[in-house]
């Protein structure tokens, strides 16, 4: 990968880190974004410098390493995330993805623990969220911290082929083809969760839209193939750019 394409992947990274923090999806300094720059090597967000938490990730924070987490210049001024195995070994056994993030939502981890089922209830609103219900969101049943390969291999086959999983009395996993669709997965998932709840607190009930709709909401979400062409992902990164800039 050319210096000029690192470098603007670590941006991107850390503006993934600060539009989760500005969310409230991140807090304090929880939570961390990667992506893949080889095959088996990986940008990913540390701690170190000026710390100051998730919504203030610099470029500088964000350091490359290998899957295993070597880091070859022997940097020891930047901590790496103890749960780093969650990236290292999505990104080496999913050859489909490019990014992963990992966040502590507060309605998607209460979901995790009641064990809430999330369906396509809504339709237009959020069209991405109710695609990532229909195509079933599943969870990681453990409550530990994911420090091992072994527990990652775990998570990992909980996600299966799947953009975002729930990790109980945790957080969440969100993936996908650059860091701007892993981000917004993960911005659609705790949306979906949080309607959700409201719902239920509203003393409704969680009713999945009907097939013939949710049939055509998916026909017309379909990734574009033209990529000379805006997309609504790019204009709703643009938006949280923005957003987060204040702007």
């Amino acid at each position: 990968m050319a210096d000029n394409e690192t470098s603007n992947l670590r941006d991107s990274i850390a503006q993934a880190c600060r539009i989760l923090g500005h969310l409230g999806l991140a807090r304090e300094t929880t939570g961390h974004v990667s992506a893949r720059v080889g095959s088996d090597r990986m940008l990913i967000r540390c701690r170190g410098g000026n710390e100051a938490g998730i919504v203030f990730t610099e470029p500088e924070v964000v350091r490359e390493v290998d899957f295993d987490g070597k880091d070859p210049d022997g940097d020891v001024e930047f901590e790496k995330p103890s749960e780093l195995p969650i990236h290292g070994e999505i990104l080496r056994l999913r050859p489909d993805v490019n990014a992963v993030v990992h966040c502590h939502p507060r309605a998607s981890m209460i979901c995790s623990i009641m064990g809430l089922e999330l369906r396509p209830i809504f339709g237009s609103f959020d069209p991405i969220a109710s695609r990532l219900a229909a195509a079933g969101i599943p969870t990681y049943q453990r409550s530990v911290l994911i420090r091992s390969k072994d527990l990652a291999k775990d998570l990992v086959d909980a996600l299966g082929e799947k953009s975002v999983c729930l990790m109980k009395g945790h957080g969440i996993v969100a993936v996908g083809k650059s860091v701007q669709e892993a981000t917004l997965n993960a911005i659609r998932l705790e949306t979906l969760a949080s309607i959700s709840l409201d719902v239920l607190k509203a003393g409704g009930e969680l009713i999945s839209m009907p097939e013939e709709d949710l049939s055509l909401l998916k026909s017309a979400t379909k990734p574009a193939t033209d990529r000379s062409k805006p997309r609504q992902e790019d204009w709703a990164w643009r938006h949280y750019v923005k957003l987060t800039e204040g702007k």
